[in-house]
Parts: C-alpha cells; sequence; structure tokens
C-alpha cells in the first residue's frame, strides 16, 4: 500500500486561478511544471493511475481571512472518507487559530499544513510557537514547507537549523519537514535533522539530481520510523517520485514504513 502524505488540490471553482497563480512563479532556477489540473479529481486519477491507494491533502491558509474557508473545504474532503485524508491549517495572525483547530479535531483531522514563506515569517517567529504549542496540547500534527521555495527565492523561512531549533522550544510537537527537511538544503539536514524526532517527507525529491546521493544518504540514516513518502502533486511527476524510492536502495522493510506504516500512525488509522 501507498499513501502520498503531500499533495495538493483546491475546490473546482477556484482551481483553475490558484494554479495560474502559483505557475507564476516559474524561472529557471526553479521551474513550476502542473501536472494536474488543480482539482481533486484531477489528483485523484493521477495518484491512482501510478499505484497510490491513498493521499492526503495539504491545505494551506496564506492569510487570516480564508482560514475558515480552507477548513471547510479540508473537512469537506475529509468527510468523503474515499480517497483523501485531508488536514486543515491556521495562520499566525488569526485569532481563531484555537477554535478552528478544535474545529478540525472534531471532524477527525489529525493536523495541518503550515507555509511560512507564503506568510512571510520565519518558522522560529513567536507567531508560530503559539501554534505549535496549540497542536502540542491537541497531540495533532503539523507539516511545514521546509529550505527553498520559488515564491520567496531570496529568502528561506525555514531551514533545517531553525527546524532543530522548534524540536527544542516543543519536544512533544509532532512535526513534519517537507522535502526531505530541506528543498535544496540537503547538506544542513544530514548535519542539523537526521537521527532527531522530526518526521521527514520525500516529495519532489525526484526534481533533486544535484542533491541524491544526500537524499538517499538522508533515507538509510534517519530514523526508519521518521519517514513518508510524499510527491507534492501537482508540482511533480508521481511516477518519477515512487521510481527515485525505488532506485535508492532500501530494504523492503524501510520502504514499507516509509510507503505507509509511518503514516498510518500519524493519521490515527
Amino acid at each position: 500500500m501507498k499513501i502520498d502524505f503531500h499533495t495538493h488540490c483546491f475546490p473546482d471553482a477556484l482551481a483553475e486561478r490558484a494554479m495560474a497563480t502559483l505557475v507564476a512563479h516559474d524561472s529557471a532556477e526553479m521551474p513550476v511544471v502542473a501536472h494536474t489540473n488543480g482539482t481533486a479529481n484531477g489528483a485523484k486519477t493521477l495518484l491512482q493511475g501510478v499505484g497510490i491507494n491513498r493521499a492526503v491533502v495539504c491545505n494551506i491558509a496564506t492569510n487570516a481571512r480564508q482560514e475558515s474557508k480552507v477548513n471547510s473545504f479540508a473537512i469537506s474532503l475529509a468527510e468523503q472518507k474515499d480517497f483523501f485524508f485531508s488536514l486543515g491549517s491556521v495562520h499566525p495572525d488569526s485569532e481563531q487559530k484555537e477554535a478552528e483547530l478544535d474545529r478540525l479535531a472534531a471532524a477527525g483531522i489529525r493536523g495541518i499544513k503550515l507555509h511560512p514563506d507564503y506568510v512571510g515569517m520565519l518558522i522560529t517567529d513567536s507567531r508560530f510557537d503559539v501554534i505549535f504549542s496549540m497542536l502540542e496540547e491537541r497531540g495533532m500534527f503539523a507539516i511545514v514547507h521546509a529550505g527553498l521555495d520559488p515564491i520567496s527565492p531570496n529568502l528561506i523561512h525555514a531551514t533545517p537549523q531553525m527546524l532543530a531549533e522548534v524540536l527544542h522550544r516543543h519536544p512533544s510537537l509532532k512535526l513534519v519537514a517537507a522535502h526531505m527537511g530541506g528543498f535544496r538544503l540537503s547538506e544542513d539536514v544530514l548535519r542539523y535533522l537526521v537521527g532527531s524526532d522530526i518526521y521527514l517527507d520525500t516529495s519532489l525529491s525526484s526534481l533533486r539530481a544535484a542533491e541524491r546521493e544526500n537524499l538517499i544518504k538522508i533515507l538509510k540514516e534517519h530514523r526508519e520510523d521518521r519517514l513518508l513518502f510524499g510527491t507534492d502533486t501537482p508540482w511533480s511527476d508521481p511516477t518519477a517520485e515512487i521510481a527515485f524510492l525505488e532506485n535508492a536502495g532500501l530494504c523492503e522493510r524501510r520502504k514499507e514504513k516509509i510507503y505507509c506504516q509511518n503514516a498510518t500512525e500519524l493519521l490515527g488509522i
């Protein structure tokens, strides 16, 4: 069984506009290529077609005003109890963070996605500390974008060193660092995160040929119970993401942990 722990989609009425906005950040240094039309059905069709059994949708509240609508969409996906698991999101400047987390928990949603680049705050900002403390109290987890992002090419808002500091401040927090702990920062991941309690997802690994050796080293040296398979659909080809893992020289037990077992534990299934 394969559970993709890192995907994105949008409400049908917003998908076209959202995808156009995100693709606009394309550059020669960081190409942005869409593999779906941005809808839930588009993601489901693509992922099921390559043998992925379930997927986690990482919804993001990029401002406080949209927080409630983002979470309502997350809940609507979760209520289908079909292909998708769903994550909510809260914004650091929202006055409704606690109420929104309680609404998500009541709907059976176990975690949230945070994107510090989209909100323009370092992950070590005290406003994130408030969110992390709320998550600790509720036993919920957070997925955090880690490393370089095309929306903020000149300032990285969550480096591996910053994430290590977050773990130090919040020792009971279940924290998932996307993109193997830091997109284009694999040396720092090896230095600051490998062997720690942090979860790392494998999303976008197929796009990092120059870091391949380091990424495989991370997969082999990090805790086997802290690794999660992810694609970042629609922003990568899921076939290539699976091929990266299959060609990494991992034992079957570790691959099973990555593809499925660790995800089911975090999701409570």
